[in-house]
């Protein structure tokens, strides 16, 4: 089962074992793969003080993110809509 934390979960996660915590136990517990907390600790960084500016801003990029996602799946539902529509479907056969 995939699950989402939100990133203050991640960080709690991430104050245990910096408090001395084994991985193995905080994966048993929270229900999360070891692989995933190293992940986390590569992009979260070990335990340190963040500035809340820094996180406002994450948080910003991150639904800039969302935004652009979301607009680039509509310009290419567009895209496959026109296609359909005039019957190019792009599959490199050369139509005429």
């Amino acid at each position: 089962m995939n699950r989402r934390y939100s990133e203050e979960q991640i960080r709690m996660y991430l104050d245990e074992a910096a408090r001395g915590v084994p991985v193995r136990e905080l994966c048993a517990r929270y229900g999360f793969s070891d692989a995933s907390f190293y992940g986390w600790r590569a992009k979260y960084g070990r335990t340190r003080q963040h500035d809340p500016s820094d996180t406002r801003r994450l948080r910003q990029l991150e639904e800039e993110n969302a935004r652009l996602k979301s607009m680039l799946a509509d310009a290419l539902l567009k895209l496959e809509l026109l296609r359909n529509r005039t019957g190019r479907h792009g599959d490199g056969k050369g139509h005429a």
